[in-house]
């Protein structure tokens, strides 16, 4: 253990602060670099991981934390991505509550709050790494290395690759059993004065280290049974490297994968949501330029391995050594080594390994003003540059996040190859109701990836809604050929289909998309819509009574039922649907509507007048509503009132159809009344 301070600690132009102090000042380098996000917006995998993720509401199953992946699927379905993170889920579900439902800037405070609070306890961890465990006469830790713990805990703080929001035994090794890393490695590498079994057994070493690989291998385990046998189900587009047959090449694409991260760490401005799809093509052959980058990878690490194991100076050794540990082990489980995982790049995997590397960069740049103290200015000045930066940097990338506009539009610079990112632009643009600027990027998801069926069912619905049904066809069928389980595009062919009066396809298309996805209430609903334009009345209610077994709040499938028994004459039947459909749906104003229609016309128009007012209230610019009920109060006598509503449906809609006739007609009515008048 330490008992001087590190020697090269002083030369940091940094000030001594007292314990507190230091903390205080790291939480308030973190807060300046993300506060700026707080207010920000779901984006990206929140929809899923938070929005749509059922785990988080109270009335589901506290257990289902424990038995469901990061999405809320089960572990043991195949099309679970086996992320457990139940601990994780569980603060978003105490968030939740907290807020009382799904609003951003709770959960993003708590982030950047632990952030803050994971940066300041870092300036103890470096502390320790650095100088040693300590204590005084009074019990209390010492910190040997304040000054470069500090620097260390504020790159940390300020690092970018923070904003996508083993070491164990190393710390127990070299601080609790205070193994010389030295003189262990001559002993086994030169065979130096051979190793003294009983000297390791007195130290405690070895029980100390079955324990941990116990408890590791019982987490491993329970983990295995919590997850299921079944590996996660990853696709090409995932993860290419590791689709590649050539050995070579796979382990090849897998260290470039390491050098992309390591670059991330060392030069975070170019960071990406998403780096799958062609955002990193792969190196085909050995004379790929590329491959000096995975070399020059390598020989880093081998010389700062060798450093850490070999070189004379302790305190060297001890801050290489635990600086490498927490470098590469929290990384080794993304590493592709052990099992595939679903991504090329992932920066959130760097937020540990980044601990290591701001510590190797906080040792560095004490040597450099240890060995180089004539330069001191120069290498204040770079230094200070360096933290702006990466201060800038992290605010600009916290600003991108505040919304997934500006998060996918900065990706386009970052991966212009990648097919993910011009289908999320374009998402975006549609979701936002600018569907003909989001073609192009459709296309170009196309175009990069020509099997990307999402953006071709994208893209149909898109050029379906614009009237260009035989483009929309062709590419909603190209999609269900690559994926013949596409349910969605099925569905969406078959709308084409009926739009082109192709029936007997479009019918067949929605059957096979039910065949796909049972419960699917939509598609039953256009299956309605398909047999009620064939005046087949029966099958199209049956489908739309399907639609809402399925999903009881199914409104259109609820009002098309009302509307079609009105239209062929079974008012009671009509009635009793429209009641039964506003049980479940008691302020939907379209279904008052349509229910109202009814009543009128089978007389009720007390209770017709009721359901319109009701209408009216919650949507007050309905002008077919207002025109409707001016009918019913034609009908009933209440010429006035009549007059009134005629009046207001046309000044809403001056071309709605019928109502300016029958506006007319009341005048006249009105006219010959008051003519007819004593």
């Amino acid at each position: 253990m330490a008992l001087t301070e590190v020697y090269w600690d002083h030369h940091i132009p940094l000030p001594k602060l007292a314990p507190a102090q230091a903390k205080v000042t790291v939480a308030l380098v973190a807060l300046l670099c993300f506060i700026n996000s707080y207010d920000g917006e779901f984006v990206f995998d929140d929809s899923e991981a938070i929005v749509n993720n059922k785990d988080l509401r109270p009335a589901t199953p506290l257990n289902n934390i424990w038995s469901n992946d990061f999405w809320g699927s089960n572990l043991s379905s195949n099309s679970s991505h086996k992320s457990y993170r139940p601990l994780t889920v569980l603060t978003f579900r105490l968030n939740y509550l907290v807020a009382g439902g799904l609003h951003p800037v709770g959960f993003h405070v708590l982030n950047i709050v632990l952030h803050a609070v994971v940066s300041a306890l870092m300036n103890d961890v470096f502390a320790i790494l650095i100088g040693g465990l300590d204590h005084d006469e009074q019990g209390r830790t010492l910190n040997h290395a304040p000054k470069t713990s500090l620097l260390a805990a504020i790159f940390f703080a300020a690092h970018p690759i923070h904003t996508e929001s083993g070491v164990n035994a190393a710390f127990d090794v070299l601080l609790i059993c205070n193994v010389n890393v030295y003189e262990l490695s001559q002993r086994l590498l030169l065979r130096k004065n051979p190793l003294d079994v009983n000297e390791v057994l007195r130290s405690g070493l070895l029980t100390r280290l079955a324990l941990m690989a116990l408890g590791g291998l019982s987490m491993l385990y329970a983990r295995w049974r919590i997850m299921g046998t079944g590996p996660p189900a990853f696709t090409e587009v995932d993860n290419p490297a590791s689709f590649e047959e050539n050995v070579f090449l796979r382990i090849v694409n897998y260290n470039y994968y390491y050098s992309l991260n390591a670059w991330l760490l060392l030069c975070p401005w170019w960071l990406c949501f998403d780096w799958s799809m062609g955002c990193v093509p792969l190196i085909k052959s050995a004379t790929d330029w590329r491959m000096v980058w995975l070399l020059l990878l390598w020989c880093v690490l081998i010389g700062l391995t060798s450093q850490a194991l070999c070189s004379q100076d302790s305190q060297r050794r001890r801050t290489l050594t635990l600086g490498l540990v927490l470098l590469v082990v929290p990384f080794l489980p993304a590493c592709n080594i052990f099992f595939r995982v679903g991504f090329v790049i992932a920066e959130r995997v760097l937020y540990l390994s980044s601990a290591g590397f701001c510590l190797l960069l906080a040792f560095a740049l004490g040597h450099c003003f240890h060995r180089w103290f004539r330069y001191r200015r120069l290498l204040c000045v770079l230094v200070l540059a360096l933290l702006c930066v990466h201060v800038v940097r992290c605010a600009l990338r916290s600003h991108q996040w505040r919304s997934e506009q500006s998060l996918f539009i900065s990706a386009l610079s970052v991966c212009p190859l990648n097919a993910k990112v011009h289908y999320n632009v374009g998402k975006n643009l549609a979701d936002r109701g600018n569907s003909s600027a989001a073609v192009s990027y459709y296309r170009e998801a196309v175009r990069l990836h020509p099997t990307y069926v999402h953006a071709m069912n994208n893209l149909g619905n898109i050029l379906k809604e614009k009237n260009e049904l035989v483009e929309a066809e062709q590419l909603l069928s190209k999609a269900v050929s690559i994926q013949p389980d596409f349910a969605a595009a099925w569905m969406n062919l078959g709308i084409v289909q009926n739009s082109l009066q192709k029936f007997e396809e479009a019918e067949q298309s929605y059957w096979n998309a039910i065949r796909f996805r049972r419960k699917y209430p939509d598609c039953y609903y256009n299956l309605g819509r398909l047999y009620a334009d064939q005046n087949r009345h029966i099958d199209a209610l049956n489908a739309w009574r399907n639609a809402t077994v399925l999903k009881p709040d199914h409104s259109l499938a609820w009002n098309n039922m009302v509307i079609l028994l009105d239209n062929t004459g079974n008012l009671g039947q009509a009635e009793l649907i429209g009641r039964e459909a506003l049980k479940l749906l008691p302020n939907d104003h379209t279904i008052m509507f349509s229910l109202a229609n009814v009543l009128g016309k089978l007389q009720k128009y007390k209770e017709s007048e009721g359901f319109f007012l009701h209408a009216l209230r919650i949507n007050p610019n309905a002008a077919s509503c207002h025109g409707n009920l001016a009918v019913l109060y034609h009908r009933w006598g209440k010429l006035e009132l009549a007059k009134k509503h005629y009046e207001l449906s046309l000044k809403l809609d001056p071309e709605a159809p019928g109502t300016r006739d029958n506006y007319n007609m009341l005048r006249r009515k009105l006219d010959q009344l008051k003519r007819s008048a004593p």
